[in-house]
């Protein structure tokens, strides 16, 4: 989603609600404890330089139970930032948010709850990195009891 795009929902909320990945809510305690821009510039595996920008928000939960942000808050929180950072509407967003470690999701609206998506790595340059593509696909593990390397039993 795009800044401007959680702009327009924002608009039409009463409550700021963030779904993670596992269907649970994050707890409506939260804050907004950072919107900026992200810049990361690198070279891919094949060589290519390149730039990618992105809005950042970060979650954060503390056992403050008595306040909630509010549509309007995130609202003033997003124009402030645009006014001072110079943010460009059109960017797209990317939510940190606290599990074991500092998780970074992409953004998407299920009609009522901002959703967490599940971001994955992957290989920008497949063309000129040497992998096969069919080396490419997720490989998923087997849990099969004849799967397993078992001692002696020739997988190793």
């Amino acid at each position: 989603m795009t800044l401007e795009q959680i702009k327009n929902q924002l608009s039409n909320m009463d409550n700021v609600n963030f779904e993670l990945p596992n269907g649970s809510l994050v707890p409506a305690h939260f804050h907004v404890t950072e919107v900026g821009v992200v810049t990361k510039n690198f070279i891919d595996c094949g060589g290519t330089i390149r730039n990618e920008k992105v809005v950042n928000f970060q979650l954060w939960q503390a056992n403050d139970f008595d306040h909630k942000l509010k549509p309007q808050k995130l609202l003033n929180i997003i124009a402030l930032s645009e006014r001072k950072l110079g943010i460009d509407s059109q960017l797209e967003v990317e939510v940190e948010y606290q599990s074991d470690t500092i998780g970074k999701y992409d953004l998407d609206f299920s009609g009522k709850h901002f959703m967490l998506v599940s971001k994955q790595t992957n290989c920008l340059a497949s063309d000129a990195c040497g992998i096969p593509p069919e080396k490419l696909k997720i490989l998923t593990l087997e849990t099969s009891a004849e799967s397993c390397c078992t001692p002696g039993g020739g997988c190793c």
